[in-house]
C-alpha cells in the first residue's frame, strides 16, 4: 500500500509543492489489472512495469474475481467503453489462467499483458509438465501455512501501532521509529501482510528531543529498533495535506523535527534510511534484507 497507488496517478513525477500550482497534466489512459482473484498480483507487477515510463498518466482499475465467462464478458464491455471515453486504447494487465475465458479477454480493443502466458507457457516448455491452471491457485489460503502467521502478524502491528501499547514488545521481530508521516505504519502492515512479520512502530515526538533521548519504553529493545526518516521539504508535502497551514505541517517544524529525530538516532546507534524517495515495498524489502536477515 506504495506506498499503495491512488486510482489516478502520474508516474515518474515529483511530488509537488502544496503551494505551487498544479503541474499541467497530459493524456489519461486506462490501465485495467483483470484477474480471477484479488487482483494483487496482477496490480503489482504492472505497476512495477507501468513506472518505468516517466510522465504516464494513468487511471487504474482493479477487476477482481472474473472467475466466469459472463464477468469476463462484462470485463470486455467495460474495457472497450475505455476508447470513446478517452479516444486511446486501454492497457490491460491479466492473470486469468483459464483458457476460455482468458481467450474472451483478448477480444477486447485493448493492449493486453497476459502475465501467465508470459511465465506459465515457458515455464510448461522448460519443465515438460502441464500447469493446473487453476483458476484463483495463486491465493488459495486452505494450504497456506504461513496464512495464520500473517493474520496474527497483521493484528500485532494494528495492536502496536504509533506506539499505542508496549505489551509484548519483545514479540516483535522489529520496531519502527521515526516522526510522525514517515512511513512506520504502512511499512509495519506492509511487513505484516506479505511476509508475516511482527512489525511495531514508535513515534519520535517534541518531548522525546527536549529530553535528548528515545522514549524509555524502547530501551530494553534497542537492538530492534530501525529508523525511518524523510526529507523536510516531503514531510512538509505529506503534513500539509492532513492539517493544512498548521504548525505541524510548517516546513521550519519539519526540519527542526527530522533533524532531532536523526541525532537521537546516530547518538543511539541505530540504523535507519530515508524514506523520502521510497516505495512502501523499497523501504520493507530493505528492513528485510539490511536489518532482520543480519538479526
Amino acid at each position: 500500500m506504495t506506498s499503495t497507488l491512488p486510482p489516478s496517478f502520474a508516474l515518474g513525477a515529483a511530488p509537488a509543492s502544496p503551494l505551487a500550482p498544479a503541474p499541467p497534466r497530459g493524456p489519461v489512459r486506462d490501465v485495467y489489472f483483470v484477474s480471477d482473484g484479488t487482483g494483487i498480483t496482477a496490480e503489482t507487477l504492472g505497476h512495477s512495469v507501468l513506472v518505468q515510463f516517466e510522465g504516464l498518466h494513468v487511471q487504474q482499475h482493479r477487476l477482481s474475481f472474473v472467475d466466469s465467462l459472463a464477468k469476463v464478458q462484462d470485463a470486455v464491455l467495460r474495457i472497450n467503453e475505455s476508447i470513446s471515453r478517452r479516444g486511446l486504447r486501454p492497457i490491460v494487465f491479466s492473470t486469468l489462467v483459464d483458457p476460455a475465458m482468458n481467450a474472451h479477454l483478448h477480444t477486447a480493443n485493448a493492449m493486453i499483458l497476459d502475465l501467465f502466458s508470459s511465465f506459465v507457457a515457458p515455464l510448461e516448455l522448460e519443465l515438460g509438465q502441464r500447469s493446473t491452471h487453476l483458476v484463483g491457485r495463486s491465493h488459495n489460503i486452505s494450504d497456506s501455512e504461513n496464512y495464520q502467521q500473517r493474520i496474527e502478524a497483521i493484528n500485532f502491528a494494528l495492536a502496536h501501532d504509533d506506539g499505542q501499547s508496549a505489551s509484548e514488545l519483545a514479540r516483535a521481530a522489529v520496531i519502527l521509529v521515526g516522526v510522525s508521516r514517515s512511513g512506520k505504519t504502512p511499512t509495519s502492515l506492509y511487513l505484516a501482510m506479505q511476509y508475516g512479520i511482527k512489525a511495531a512502530n514508535y513515534p519520535l515526538i517534541p518531548e522525546d528531543f527536549e529530553r535528548g533521548a528515545l522514549p524509555g519504553t524502547l530501551a530494553p529493545f534497542r537492538h530492534k529498533l530501525f529508523g525511518l526518516s524523510i526529507s523536510p521539504e516531503r514531510l512538509a508535502e505529506v503534513r500539509f495535506e492532513r492539517r493544512p497551514n498548521s504548525r505541524y505541517a510548517s516546513l521550519a517544524n519539519c526540519r527542526y523535527e527530522v533533524e532531532q529525530a536523526e541525532r537521537l538516532m546516530r547518538l543511539a546507534g541505530i540504523r535507519w534510511l530515508s524514506t523520502t524517495t521510497k516505495s512502501i515495498e523499497e523501504i520493507a524489502v530493505t528492513v528485510l534484507q539490511d536489518f532482520l536477515e543480519e538479526r
